[in-house]
């Protein structure tokens, strides 16, 4: 894969042609004093709102004012399509993968998928091996990040299948948009997306346990300290359920119950946005204050559902990441639809001598960080910082993994009362209860610094509106 310097950008071609006519004619009509007015019009509303994100050990304070450009981001809706049928095949397709490697295993005694490299990730559970959650499914919520290459490719950059977090974002962007800059709306048919919250209710009803006729669903969060706690005390009161930590819940009789006014009430299913590590301290970590002691009990004996199921994160380990495409041939008997990034697992001696050899070309990631942290950008790192991550290469190969630099496809975006190009990725959305459903759309999120690549809000990055074309 080659890595051109001019980027594709999403709203024109590349003589100039308008890819989306009635956008563009809109931000054109504008003067783009006007597009930074409402950009600070949008900054003001964020701020009085409270939308905000955690970054840990920033110098300046932890709660942020969520990033935000007024520019959106649209997407045709026949590349929808194809995005679409892609995610909905892999998404099946690594389910089935999660049941097999905790159930009977025949992926990896037929050498499909090493079986050592499934065996040493940082997120397989043991504790896991043999259970099967109410209806199947492992994967209820997915967030999969897509980049679109300087070539017009959309790949698949990586898989979050624990605990996903930015829809509310998406939704909150697209109300934003409508109080702020409600003209560029006109002229276009965009894909609604503000039912997302009953969908979302309605996949972790479906899921719920059988014997359950009226189940009882609750969103459980870490608390007011963690990065993604707006988005938690968010979605419960989009959804109408219960928003509870750890102590409002409690396992009697292998059953979980959450504390009322009026008594103990059955908990059915539980919308937990806490790490495998920290969900119960009687089977994973003692030492943790914010999971529900006996949970996991609860679970094997099929009296509650845990969205997503403890154990998902072993299939978006960046090293099994690689082996989707084979995967998706396993078991579907089909092509990948949207192909990965080429990737170099260390873990291999021929491909690990590579990566070390041409660490100034390729990107190198840990395969179990997120939120854009531990990242190499070989092409534009300093030659101590490649030389620091060559040794830890060569001390934990297992742990890392190497792919080509693309150049993201870029949008324009306000900066410094300016209209400039900047690049850009895509987190769709994916539920799965009775059956699939991909949100249209999905969290946009920009690289605000000029030539960065990095778009993890965490990292310096912001949102976009997205926009599902539907003409």
């Amino acid at each position: 894969m080659t890595s051109p310097t001019v980027a594709f950008d999403e709203l024109l071609e590349m003589d100039g042609t308008p890819r989306h006519m009635a956008l563009s004619e809109c931000l054109a009509s504008m003067p783009v004093h006007l597009l930074a007015q409402r950009q600070r019009y949008a900054e003001d509303e964020l701020l009085e709102m409270g939308i905000t994100f955690a970054v840990y050990g920033h110098n300046e304070g932890t709660e942020k004012i969520w990033p935000f450009d007024v520019v959106p981001r649209p997407v045709p809706w026949y590349e929808w399509q194809m995005v679409e049928a892609g995610l909905k095949q892999r998404i099946k397709a690594l389910n089935l993968f999660l049941d097999d490697v905790y159930g009977e295993g025949k992926i990896l005694k037929e050498g499909i998928v090493p079986q050592d490299l499934v065996l040493s990730a940082k997120t397989y559970r043991k504790e896991c091996v043999g259970i099967r959650p109410p209806g199947g499914v492992w994967t209820h919520v997915t967030g999969t990040d897509l980049v679109r290459h300087s070539d017009g490719t959309i790949y698949v950059l990586e898989d979050n299948l624990r605990c996903p977090s930015g829809v509310s974002y998406v939704l909150e962007n697209r109300e934003l948009m409508k109080r702020v800059l409600p003209e560029v709306f006109f002229g276009s048919a965009i894909a609604p997306i503000d039912d997302y919250p009953e969908r979302l209710l309605g996949t972790l009803l479906q899921t719920a346990p059988q014997h359950m006729n009226s189940p009882t669903a609750v969103l459980l969060t870490p608390g007011i300290y963690n990065s993604a706690y707006f988005e938690h005390s968010f979605l419960a009161q989009q959804m109408g359920i219960e928003l509870v930590t750890g102590p409002d819940l409690f396992v009697d009789n292998d059953i979980v119950w959450m504390k009322t006014t009026r008594g103990p009430q059955r908990v059915d299913v539980i919308y937990r946005r806490i790490d495998d590590d920290f969900i119960d301290p009687e089977c994973f970590r003692p030492d943790s204050m914010l999971g529900v002691p006996g949970v996991m009990r609860a679970y094997r004996k099929g009296n509650v559902t845990l969205a997503n199921a403890p154990g998902t994160g072993v299939a978006d380990d960046k090293a099994v990441y690689a082996y989707v495409p084979q995967i998706i041939q396993y078991y579907l008997n089909e092509e990948a639809i949207l192909p990965n990034v080429p990737t170099y697992l260390c873990s291999d001696p021929d491909q690990c001598k590579y990566v070390l050899e041409n660490l100034d070309s390729l990107v190198v990631k840990p395969t179990n960080e997120s939120g854009g942290y531990g990242i190499l950008m070989g092409p534009t790192a300093p030659a101590e910082e490649r030389a620091k991550c060559a040794e830890s290469i060569k001390k934990d190969p297992r742990n890392y993994i190497a792919q080509p630099m693309l150049t993201l496809s870029t949008v324009p975006t306000i900066a410094d009362g300016a209209l400039v190009p900047r690049h850009i990725d895509l987190r769709p959305f994916i539920l799965y209860g009775e059956e699939l459903f991909v949100l249209p759309g999905g969290l946009t999120r920009v690289a605000l610094k000029e030539g960065s690549m990095i778009v993890n809000s965490s990292q310096g990055g912001g949102s976009k509106d997205t926009w599902v074309l539907l003409q």
